[in-house]
């Protein structure tokens, strides 16, 4: 019996922990230097390598996590998004909330 209400608390602790949003657990800094984004859009998302990509830095974060939806989809696929798309299969939806809500913290 205890066993069976151990594991239904887990349970439910792991649903809450999905609900309230599991991707503000992920390191995005940490998510930032290993999904290659530091290589282009600077340390400080805020220096890109090249004048015509973005600065990421203190971006809208529900505009910044569409982008890369759409970039990672194909809706997108103006201007440089031909160098984000050969990055973007590697980054799941939950890292991309977490990279796009901690890119709007920086300045």
């Amino acid at each position: 019996m205890k066993t069976v209400k151990l594991a239904s608390l887990s349970l439910c602790m792991a649903a809450a922990l999905l609900a309230t949003g599991a991707a503000q657990a992920l390191d995005a800094a940490d998510l930032y230097v290993k999904k290659t984004c530091i290589a282009c859009h600077g340390k400080d998302a805020n220096t890109p390598i090249l004048p015509i990509y973005p600065k990421l830095a203190g971006q809208n974060a529900d505009y910044a996590y569409n982008q890369m939806m759409d970039i990672k989809s194909g809706a997108r696929s103006n201007g440089q998004t031909a160098a984000m798309k050969g990055v973007m299969h590697l980054v799941s939806e939950e890292e991309m909330r977490a990279l796009a809500d901690w890119l709007a913290t920086l300045q």
